[in-house]
Parts: structure tokens; sequence; C-alpha cells
């Protein structure tokens, strides 16, 4: 039971930060209660990034596609000579705790008893379900507030992490690299790449889904709920846990969650919620 209400106590505090106490208690006359975002909604929100990106149910694939395009074409950006300074700082990062991996991870192995308490809140099954509650949580909230913009902030949520998944599947077919907690114990943590289980649903480590998953979720919510003080500090709060779990639970490596992340923040940050040319004024 502990899991469930750690579960339930997070999205009791999100809720709390992302609507204001008095909206929450104060009756309402659901008569009046509009069906499109008022203008001073929209005003509150106009500063913080992806506000003006307008979606749908119907509009997602296309936007999907569009995100798809952007992310694979990529390299062209940095043929014009774009986006070098980001992409070398996360290369280099990245190069850096490949190197340590080896190092880093038989303290992992050692101490996962001492960590049995920790690792169990963030079983792989439960922190998935976290992920997935909490734009689903927005969904339904909007929903019943006739908020379209929280409504649209849990369907950019869902279209991130639909983004995040397609790079992360395909980086984990390339590499295929074994998990830390398949190699044998004792043996060396080297030589994990290209060694892992064909499929990348289960047999490759790099790079983590769930950071890519759960940073994804995070950005777009810390993104537009940004004029909220704690929003932002919670659900980043929520995803480094999420993904430092990973590593305590031996399914990762440090790398791992660390590109992971950074996917997840960066394809969000600068495609998922950057401006369209059909989007609203």
């Amino acid at each position: 039971m502990a899991p469930i209400q750690n579960v339930c106590g997070f999205f009791l505090l999100l809720c709390a930060s992302v609507f204001p106490a008095q909206e929450l208690c104060a009756q309402v006359d659901e008569s009046r209660l509009p069906d499109t975002p008022s203008q001073s909604q929209v005003e509150r929100h106009r500063d913080d990034p992806g506000s003006r990106r307008e979606v749908s149910w119907r509009s997602l694939p296309k936007n999907f596609l569009q995100d798809q395009k952007g992310i694979w074409l990529f390299p062209a950006q940095l043929a014009k000579g774009r986006h070098w300074v980001p992409t070398l700082a996360i290369s280099g990062l990245t190069a850096g705790l490949l190197v340590a991996d080896p190092h880093a991870m038989p303290y992992f192995e050692t101490h996962e008893r001492n960590l049995d308490d920790i690792n169990d809140v963030f079983d792989p099954l439960i922190t998935t379900g976290e992920v997935i509650a909490l734009p689903l949580s927005l969904m339904v909230a909007g929903y019943a507030r006739h908020d379209t913009y929280q409504v649209s902030t849990a369907l950019l949520a869902g279209e991130a992490y639909a983004d995040v998944a397609v790079v992360d599947l395909a980086i984990k077919a390339v590499t295929r690299r074994k998990r830390p907690s398949d190699v044998a114990p004792g043996a060396s943590y080297h030589d994990t790449f290209f060694a892992g289980g064909k499929s990348p649903f289960k047999g490759s480590s790099f790079p983590s889904g769930h950071a890519a998953g759960v940073f994804a979720v995070a950005t777009v919510v810390a993104s537009r709920y940004r004029h909220h003080k704690w929003v932002p500090w919670i659900t980043y709060g929520f995803a480094t846990a999420i993904s430092l779990s990973r590593v305590t639970t031996r399914a990762h490596f440090p790398s791992d969650v660390f590109l992971g992340a950074a996917l997840g923040y960066t394809i969000t940050r600068y495609e998922v919620l950057r401006p369209r040319s059909d989007d609203g004024p």
C-alpha cells in the first residue's frame, strides 16, 4: 500500500500547485462554466513556452508526423551550424558517463539490498503508471472543469511521450546494450554494447525509456504551468527521482538515464512546444 499512497500523495500535491485552493474549494455553478478557455486564462499563460500551441485529438497525428520530421532532420540543422553547443554538451557528458559506468555500477550491485525499500517504491510498473497518470489526471480534470488549456496540456504530454518513445526505441534497436541486471554477479560491466537482447522493448538498455518519457511529460507540464511557483519543482523533481531509480534498481547505467532525460527534455522543449505556423496569435 505504501507505493500507492506515495503516488496519490504526489498527484494531490501537484493538483494543489496547479489549481489555487480557492478554485478547488469554491462552489461553482456548472451551467456557467465556459466551453472554451476565457481570455483571462489565455493571458495568464501567454508567456509560458508552448502556451500558443493549439492541439486537439484530430490534430495529434499531423503534429506527431511534423515532430518526427523535425527530429530526424536535426542533422541538417547541425550542417547549417546551428545547435552545436547543446549537442556537444550532451554528447560530452554522455561520453564521460559511458567511461564512468563500469566503475559506478559495482557500487549499486553490492548495495542493492540496502536500497530495497526505495526500489520497491520505484518498481517499473509503478513508475510507468505514475508517468501515464500525470497527463491522464490533467485531462480528466480539464474536461471536468471545461478547461481546454489543461486538456491541451495533457494531449501535448501524450504527443511528447510518443515522440521520445520512437527515438528511444530506434537507438535501442541499434545499440542493443546489455542491462546492468543482466551482467553476472562479479562480472565486468565493460563491453555491454551490441551484447543485449535483439528486442528494443526488453533487452536493450541505452538510452532509458523511463527517463525520456518522464522528462518529456514533465517538460510539457512545467513549461505550460511555469507561472505556478511549485509546478516546475515538483514535476522535474518527480522526473529526476524516477530517472535515478532506474540506476538504483540496476535497470540502466547512469549514461542511459542521462541521455534519456536529455532527449526527453530537448525534444519536448524545442520540437513539441515550438510555435507552429497554424497556431493562434
